[in-house]
């Protein structure tokens, strides 16, 4: 079933906010442009104005020459097989939910149950290009994705309200932004919790597959070379690591920096307790605030 049939029939048996997220993966469509796009924020020696770190702009160049990817893409792909174009697969969606479906020779489909359900409908983007604009052109909520992908950041977040069009769900713009985060009761542990997020990072773009999330020890016993490092550096350089206190105080530079409405945190850590900890002590931080 599609996307939105599903998340339509979920919303019917168990009512309440039910986000349904949708994103477009491998960059931008082809024959499109790779280079960044401007943006009206002024990155200096990347920096934001306020100071949030915007790194050099990471290439996927390392990951489309690996061996892995070409067997995956063997694989996956079916031959000649051609992708329905994205913001027709968002309309769809939308129709779907509304219960306006309509095919091209006037055939309605409808998903019961489900039809008319209160979903909502985000769409996930890494820069200004297609998700972005796709968001904005349907008035619907966009999700800014600093954790993956923080050098496009502030492109993804302008880019979509400078595509944004009013709707029925929304009468102004509404961005959430992404952000890793461990937080501990002090710096030191905190740092020490998050030692393995970089070996972690590598084996995902090396194309190996994520690894179980390494202990601190496993962690260190990895020897680095100099382009494993430039590999994860980006992720590694904008995570934000440390005490409650610290960390808050990142993201509230984060937050002004992109204009976020919301901002979305995930943590990852080898002991679960210590990732239950860290969302906990954020928490009670952010409260305070």
């Amino acid at each position: 079933l599609p996307p939105g049939a599903v998340s339509g029939q979920i919303a019917a048996l168990h009512p309440g906010r039910l986000d349904l997220g949708r994103g477009r993966a491998g960059g931008r469509p082809p024959g499109g442009s790779t280079a960044p796009l401007p943006t009206a924020t002024p990155v200096v020696d990347g920096r934001a104005p306020n100071g949030l770190r915007i790194p050099p702009r990471f290439s996927f160049e390392y990951l489309l020459g690996s061996p892995r990817v070409a067997l995956q893409r063997t694989l996956l792909h079916q031959p000649h097989a051609r992708s329905q174009d994205y913001g027709e697969q968002i309309d769809d969606i939308l129709a779907l939910l509304a219960g306006t479906y309509r095919s091209a020779d006037g055939v309605e489909a409808h998903v019961v149950p489900g039809e008319g359900a209160d979903v909502q409908v985000w769409i996930l983007g890494s820069s200004g290009g297609e998700s972005a604009t796709v968001a904005g052109r349907n008035g619907l909520r966009f999700a800014a994705n600093y954790h993956v992908s923080p050098a496009t950041v502030l492109e993804a977040a302008e880019g979509y309200r400078a595509a944004f069009q009013p709707s029925d769900v929304l009468d102004k713009p509404y961005v959430s932004v992404s952000a890793d985060v461990v937080v501990a009761e002090d710096d030191g542990t905190a740092r020490e919790l998050a030692t393995g997020y970089g070996l972690w990072v590598r084996s995902i773009r090396t194309a190996e597959g994520a690894i179980e999330f390494p202990t601190p020890k496993e962690a260190r016993a990895h020897v680095w070379s100099d382009p494993d490092r430039a590999l994860v550096a980006d992720r590694v350089e904008t995570r934000f690591v440390g005490s409650p206190g610290h960390v808050a105080d990142q993201l509230e530079q984060l937050q002004e920096a992109t204009g976020a409405d919301e901002l979305l945190i995930t943590t990852i850590t080898h002991g679960h307790a210590d990732r239950v900890r860290s969302y906990e002590l954020l928490a009670e931080e952010w409260r305070r605030r």
